[in-house]
């Protein structure tokens, strides 16, 4: 895994040294924005290959055992670019043969002394180069005594990193011993601490070879830190912070922003970095130029950063923006008319001559369009939703439908009590109950059936962002540029099993000595309250995009993540097998996240300036934190059971029985969810066949406490944290943090620019308020006589559209290095004929899935995902290739 410092601008054999990198208008713009720990030089010369055979030490007079150790180094442009005096030095340590020093690491104990054997020591010599893989070579005589090598330590002799993938022991009695390492191995000049590698076996802690016992404990220790000071690039260091890292008030007091995590706004921990306080805000850290801190091995791999996404997020972020925002010089600016909007995806929007002529074409090909040899064109892909009608945003029946079938499938709720009811306090609030009557509804089902009988057979259907908006509507309303409602949008699920929505109610407060004030909405047949229904739509959709982007996404699935990968590495030794069973799934998450930080939702940054809440959108995201987040509810049946969805039945599929039976989202992630759970129930089986084996395991006893009480501290004493006593209750954990990083996660971003990079469609903001809200003479009478120019000024403005609609074209991309869930199995997991066999039966069933995504999609009973103009439900189909796709489940979280 690497981080480049620079863009390539011909190819990556050009590697250009930048000054202020992320300056506006610079034309260079990195790929890696950390801060390099030393410097860097162009090399001209080659490779040299060398075989040097070492003896190691051996002070005993038993038979020895020729052993050989191969060791993959992966070639990165960071490890293998030209360091200037440090790539002499190197080369020469190559020439001699002292690349790498190894020890290897019996896994028993001296029977005579009681203590861990004397390690093997031999320097590994470059002996080949094959593509991106140089190969290295040690060899070692090891006595007969020494028994089973457990585990290998390393010393880099580099000035620099290198990034070892695996070592490979050779000429033992038995099998070959593997070691995957898959990690950056540090120059001991930057830290003498050596590096320690075990072996592909697992073993659970009571397990542990005497000879490993007291390596896997200091390792862990390593990982855990000490918890001071500032962390360096090289660190590996686990810890936990609050987030105190949105702001920027040394740079504008207006940027200060409040610690989430706390009682006051409660929210999950993440990295710490350690960076210094404020110096206006003791309680906020300090900004940083480039990527905060993550542990070495979490960033990203030289495939990510060149060839896909977040090589495109940062050209984004510091190229196409400010751009954009001089291209674009009035960020009010809203659009003109529907054909305006069209021209987004026709002719594009001219940016400013760039310094480096086509550099944002070559960096972003799907964006960039090149017209003339003069002028640099951002012109969007089509959506496939455009390609197959046009009008689709407009129709009430695809709104309906996309609550089950689009980017937020996590909105929907059964309506099971009736009158709807506020639970806030009515003298702040006003009344509790819900303007929509039951006359209202029972008058748009037209005599269908009554409210009683709807409620009895599960036929009402609701969005509710009411309560959890109201709190926050007079703040947001004193912010330039937005308004805020609380709202709900009922919906009616016809006999064909589609949604069709019948009543929207907004609501104001009481504030500025204004009373509370409540409108509804329905669809109608004159032309006045059809306008009107229109724009009560785009004030709810921009409420659920919010919803999608901030909760659905961000909260439940990145967020909350991250204090489960803080604790496995802290808690779990590399050995463990639940440690094993969780690392792919936690691949690039944590650098994803400090991206996110940096430049997505922190303070006026594409969230803030972009959507409904402003600068409240985090506020409102510990709210919902606060109030909303249990961890039983994360898995999907149980979530499903919560939102009135499903209930329990032993007879129906998945034990499940819908309410809505064509819930695509429902449908396709319940046979996942299957599929996931049997996988790791096998797994979990095998490692665990006897409850006391669990309750007797401190490592993953510490890992599940520390979680609860450390990284969701202001959740440990509220309910949903399920006990860790049995076999049992560790599958259900487990299979719960596997689907939100895996299914979860993939439904809620892939089809971001699927169904919002038209965004008519999902507007993240609504800018103006309705024009029946206390309006005046001349408000009302310009909505009569241009409707289309309201709904246009209620609209994102041209900067907010265009911002948004790029980072959704990044966001839904696939890196070409993707890694799927079920299609590659672990090096550790091949080591056991049962666990192989289990994760073979997992393959098979995700490659079925693949099939019954298929079949469903060309089923014309099911009208959720098949009929005219609508786009296939592929969100969760398992595979996929590279960009925007729409379909693909990785592994991970990992953009």
């Amino acid at each position: 895994m690497l981080k480049p410092q620079a863009c390539p601008f011909n190819s990556i054999k050009t590697i250009l040294p930048l000054k202020n990198p992320f300056l506006h208008g610079s034309a260079a713009l990195p790929f890696n924005p950390r801060r390099p720990s030393f410097n860097r030089a162009r090399n001209n010369g080659k490779l040299v290959f060398f075989t040097r055979n070492i003896k190691a030490i051996n002070t005993g007079t038993e038979k020895a055992v020729g052993v050989k150790a191969t060791v993959t180094v992966k070639q990165t442009v960071r490890s293998m670019a030209n360091l200037g005096l440090s790539r002499g030095l190197d080369d020469i340590q190559d020439l001699l043969g002292r690349t790498l020093l190894l020890e290897l690491v019996s896994a028993e104990l001296d029977p005579i002394t009681g203590r861990e054997k004397k390690t093997i020591k031999g320097y590994a010599g470059q002996v080949s180069k094959e593509s991106d893989d140089v190969k290295y070579e040690a060899k070692f005589e090891v006595p007969a005594g020494f028994g089973e090598v457990g585990a290998v330590i390393v010393e880099n002799e580099h000035h620099r990193e290198v990034y070892l993938q695996e070592i490979v022991l050779d000429d033992f009695h038995n099998a070959p011993v593997n070691v995957k390492c898959a990690s950056w191995v540090h120059s001991k000049f930057d830290n003498p601490q050596k590096r320690v590698f075990f072996t592909n076996k697992s073993y659970l802690p009571w397990e542990t070879p005497s000879g490993l016992k007291k390596l896997r404990e200091e390792e862990l220790k390593v990982l855990r830190g000490d918890g001071q000071g500032e962390r360096k690039l090289f660190d590996r260091v686990y810890d936990y912070d609050v987030y105190n890292d949105l702001g920027d008030p040394d740079n504008d007091l207006s940027k200060k922003r409040p610690v989430l995590g706390g009682e006051q706004f409660p929210y999950p921990r993440r990295c710490r970095t350690g960076r210094p306080m404020c110096d206006t805000d003791p309680f906020s850290e300090k900004r940083t130029s480039v990527l905060p801190y993550v542990p070495r091995d979490e960033v990203f791999s030289d495939v990510k950063l060149l060839t896909f996404s977040t090589n495109y997020l940062y050209c984004l972020l510091h190229g196409i923006i400010p751009s954009l925002e001089g291209a674009i010089d009035d960020a009010n600016r809203g659009f003109s008319s529907l054909t305006d909007i069209e021209l987004l995806f026709n002719e594009g929007i001219n940016l400013p001559p760039q310094e480096n002529k086509g550099f944002l074409k070559s960096v972003m090909p799907r964006l960039i369009k090149t017209i003339t040899d003069a002028d640099d064109v951002l012109r969007f892909e089509p959506p496939p939703t455009v390609h197959k009608d046009k009008l689709f945003w407009y129709r009430d029946e695809e709104f309906a439908r996309q609550t089950l079938a689009g980017c937020n499938p996590f909105g929907i709720q059964l309506v099971a009590e009736w009158p709807l009811r506020s639970k806030l306090d009515p003298q702040m609030y006003g009344p509790s109950e819900s303007a929509i009557t039951e006359e209202l509804i029972e008058k748009q089902i037209k005599g269908y059936m009554t409210i009683d009988e709807a409620i009895k057979q599960k036929k009402l259907f609701l969005l509710d962002y009411h309560d959890w908006f109201l709190p926050y509507v007079k703040k947001v309303r004193d912010v330039e540029g937005t308004t805020l409602y609380g709202s709900r949008t009922v919906f009616f699920l016809n006999p064909d099993d589609t949604l069709r929505p019948l009543a929207i109610e907004l609501t104001r407060p009481p504030m500025d000595g204004k009373p509370v004030w409540k409108s509804v909405y329905t669809p109608s047949w004159n032309s006045t309250d059809v306008w009107l229904w229109r724009l009560a739509k785009a004030h709810v959709l921009a409420h659920d995009s919010y919803h999608h982007q901030l909760v659905s996404h961000w909260l439940r699935t990145h967020c909350c993540t991250e204090p489960y990968i803080l604790a496995a590495n802290r808690q779990l030794s590399e050995m463990h097998p639940v440690y094993r069973l969780l690392h792919p799934h936690f691949r690039y998450t944590m650098e994803t996240n400090s991206l996110g930080r940096q430049f997505l939702i922190n303070a006026d940054g594409i969230i803030e300036s972009s959507f409904t809440p402003r600068k409240y959108a985090l506020e409102l995201n510990s709210l919902a934190y606060g109030q909303q987040w249990r961890f039983d509810h994360q898995g999907l049946p149980a979530d499903l059971i919560n939102r009135g969805i499903a209930v329990e039945d032993p007879s129906a599929p998945h034990g499940l029985r819908l309410a809505i039976k064509d819930y695509p989202f429902a449908n396709d992630g319940l046979i996942l969810w299957d599929a996931i759970k049997q996988w790791i129930s096998e797994y979990v089986n095998h490692y665990y066949p006897k409850s006391s084996f669990i309750e007797s395991d401190e490592e993953l006893q510490a890992w599940w406490k520390e979680i609860r009480t450390v990284g969701h501290f202001d959740k440990k004493d509220e309910l949903g944290w399920p006990d860790l006593r049995t076999p049992q209750d560790l599958i259900e954990i487990l299979t719960t943090m596997v689907w939100v990083c895996s299914g979860h996660h993939a439904s809620v971003n892939f089809g971001q620019y699927a169904y919002a990079g038209y965004f008519p469609n999902r507007p993240t903001i609504a800018r103006r308020k309705m024009p029946n809200e206390d309006p005046s003479e001349e408000e009302w009478r310009f909505f009569l006589e241009n409707p289309e120019a309201v709904l246009l000024e209620c609209f994102p403005s041209q900067i907010q559209a265009a911002k948004v609609m790029a980072v959704w074209d990044v966001l839904s991309s696939h890196s070409p290095d993707e890694e799927y869930i079920g299609a590659t199995i672990e090096p550790s997991w091949a080591e056991s004929p049962a666990i192989k066999a289990a994760f073979e039966r997992f393959n098979g069933k995700l490659k079925e899935l693949e099939r019954i995504v298929d079949q469903r999609n060309d089923d014309r009973n099911l009208k959720n995902r098949f009929g005219a103009g609508i786009v296939p439900y592929e969100f969760l189909k398992p595979f996929s290739e590279p960009g925007v796709t729409g379909k693909g489940v990785p592994n991970s979280i990992s953009i």
